[in-house]
């Protein structure tokens, strides 16, 4: 499914935030506590404890009013004391206990719920994460995780605890005395009725908070993390910015007060639903005392009893609202869990072990939204999204999500082969489709129509961590995690030794610098590499491909941020690693075209001239064209002068 597809999946829900709470949900949402059932029944043991002990308390005080005090029995009073002191002393213990097992279950929940999702998460293909804002992925990782755990942990022990006492609490009323017990549970229609509207409300709510928060979450992720900070001070959007900021923020605000104040009503009719409750009682108790039907010690135990009776009610009337925001969390958790893997091994994939680097591009055809009819009908129209060929700057920098009009067809009907061992060039203007092709070899997006083969094999037959293994790629915006020199190679290969991580960096030429820091291979090059300048951050990423040593190199122009001593260095580095592999470049650079066994000219999409150097300036096409305009400029170029003068007109 296309992130179109993704995110109508995602409105659908968001657009029923009052949805009854259905048994499919329920049933889900309990399977996460079925591998902690031992902690939940502790839990469970612990709370019928608790509540049957204290059940005793009231019935102390009756023995108190009534017995004790009326016949002076000092050595009854001794243990009365001692039982009153020590009922608080041994729920207090049952209650660290049922936070132990409690706290055991919640966490390991947390953990399940995000272990899952990550997981998920990394199996969705780019273009999930190019529609995705990264705020909006932390939201659902932090918040929405914890209140997911939370209706677990927190709202279910509480519905037993309350549901225990309540059953607990009425028997013992209705065996001390009937007609109370009946009196007090008349009030209890004034507990339910809010409940209902109220519970409602509060979701919608929730849902509002959240997605508020989420929004909140992208924006400070966007504009205070390096990138995003430097944008904003170059272009001086300092003000901007705070005020975007300041009206989501404003939102938050105004519906977390919405929150408080629904709540605020909720439980003032509570408390006032309890106050008519009591008021009944004491009214009543106080009569059946005058009449000698009753002893003082039994309204006053009813009285004590009437908190653990209204509290319950009062929390599981609450609980109805806070179980229903509570599902909010796991709905918006199960939006991403539910999301369809676009791109996925299949039952039976192929492995690969060692490639050749036998490539085949079979009339491939290749869009980055689904829209509609076949290729056929199609003719250029606005599309609406991400295209980073379409998108890519001037200089080709590294592309990024837009909403742009762009074309239909990224790729239109693209067929060409690279053998094993092939240094090829992909030339075009901005916008042909050269990132487009980079982007499929490593199958993180499948071609709509055509198939592309290596060694013969269809890339979708085979399996993605393999096919990973065979494929080292160097973009030119290269990305270094916030860590050492050392782990961010290790990544390519986490087994490597010291010897061979200085190999891989004099290889790139860039040991000698790593030699002259303080820390050298420990020194932590910062927030997406940016203690370094960007030639040494391009160098550490060709050495860290270097080092992973694979069958295929993908090259956007790796050495577009190095100067011309730097970049020979390299280029010279490159040839040993280039031998008997194959090697796609994404050419902005003469040096590296002239060295290409073959050249690929894309533009607008389509493959429109394909061969060697030479014989594309005799063709005199877009070829030509690209060099005159582009390539025969640079100092290089000039020993290919004479091939372009013998050129037919």
């Amino acid at each position: 499914m296309h992130s179109g597809g993704w995110r109508a999946v995602i409105r659908a829900e968001e657009s029923q935030p009052g949805a009854p709470l259905d048994r499919a949900l329920l049933r889900r949402v309990f399977a996460y506590g079925r591998p902690y059932w031992r902690a939940v029944s502790m839990v469970l043991v612990t709370i019928i404890a608790v509540s049957l002990i204290e059940l005793i308390p009231p019935l102390l005080y009756r023995d108190l009013i009534d017995n004790v005090l009326p016949g002076r029995d000092a050595r009854r009073l001794n243990l009365l004391a001692a039982a009153m002191l020590g009922i608080p002393v041994l729920t207090g213990a049952l209650h660290v206990v049922q936070r132990y097992f409690s706290a055991r279950a919640g966490e390991g929940i947390i953990f399940d719920l995000r272990q899952e999702m990550y997981r998920h998460l990394q199996r969705m293909s780019l273009r999930f994460f190019t529609d995705t804002k990264s705020g909006e992925i932390v939201s659902r990782f932090n918040s929405d995780v914890v209140g997911a755990q939370s209706a677990i942990t927190g709202t279910v022990p509480s519905i037993v605890t309350n549901v225990v006492t309540l059953i607990s609490t009425l028997a013992v009323m209705i065996t001390i005395e009937w007609r109370l017990a009946l009196l007090s549970v008349i009030v209890l229609p004034l507990f339910l009725l809010p409940a209902r509207r109220v519970a409602r409300t509060l979701r919608r709510i929730r849902r509002s908070a959240m997605e508020h928060n989420a929004e909140m979450s992208n924006i400070v992720n966007e504009t205070l993390a390096v990138n995003g900070a430097l944008l904003v001070k170059t272009f001086g959007s300092q003000g901007r910015e705070l005020q975007r900021f300041s009206k989501v923020n404003a939102a938050v605000r105004d519906i977390g007060v919405r929150r408080a104040q629904v709540g605020q009503l909720f439980f003032m009719s509570l408390g006032m639903a309890s106050a008519i409750g009591s008021a009944l009682i004491y009214w009543a108790g106080g009569h059946l005392v005058l009449g000698d039907a009753i002893s003082i010690g039994t309204v006053v135990a009813f009285a004590a009893y009437l908190g653990r009776l209204y509290g319950p009610i009062s929390s599981l009337t609450n609980v109805q609202v806070e179980f229903a925001q509570s599902m909010v969390s796991f709905e918006r958790v199960f939006e991403y869990l539910d999301l369809p893997v676009e791109i996925d091994d299949k039952p039976e994939s192929t492995r690969f072990d060692r490639v050749a680097g036998h490539i085949r591009f079979e009339n491939v055809w290749f869009q980055y939204r689904d829209i509609g009819p076949e290729p056929a009908a199609v003719e250029d129209i606005r599309g609406d999204g991400f295209d980073p060929d379409l998108n890519e700057d001037e200089d080709g920098a590294e592309p990024s999500p837009s909403v742009i009009p762009t074309r239909r067809w990224a790729l239109e009907d693209v067929s060409f082969e690279i053998l094993p061992g092939e240094l090829v060039a992909l030339v075009g203007p901005s916008g042909a489709g050269k990132t487009t092709v980079t982007y499929l070899l490593p199958r993180l997006y499948d071609p709509t129509r055509g198939r592309i083969t290596l060694d013969g094999i269809d890339l979708r037959d085979a399996a993605l961590e393999s096919l990973a293994d065979q494929i080292g790629m160097v973009t030119q915006e290269s990305y270094l995690f916030h860590d050492t020199i050392r782990a961010n190679l290790l990544y390519a290969r986490p087994d490597a030794s010291q010897a061979e991580l200085e190999a891989a960096c004099r290889a790139a030429s860039i040991h000698d610098m790593i030699a002259t820091l303080p820390e050298g291979y420990d020194t932590v090059v910062g927030e997406r590499g940016y203690r370094l300048s960007g030639g040494e951050k391009q160098r550490l990423a060709i050495a860290r491909v270097i080092l992973k040593d694979p069958r295929i190199l993908v090259l956007d122009e790796a050495t577009a941020h190095l100067d011309s001593q730097n970049e020979a260095l390299i280029q010279a580095a490159l040839e040993p690693l280039r031998e008997g592999r194959t090697s796609v470049v994404i050419a902005h650079r003469l040096s590296t075209i002239l060295a290409a066994d073959k050249i690929l000219v894309f533009d607008q999409g389509k493959l429109v001239e394909a061969g060697a150097h030479a014989e594309l300036l005799a063709r005199d096409g877009l070829y030509a064209e690209l060099y005159e305009t582009q390539f025969g400029q640079e100092p290089d170029a000039l020993p290919a002068a004479p091939s372009q003068a013998d050129a037919p007109a």
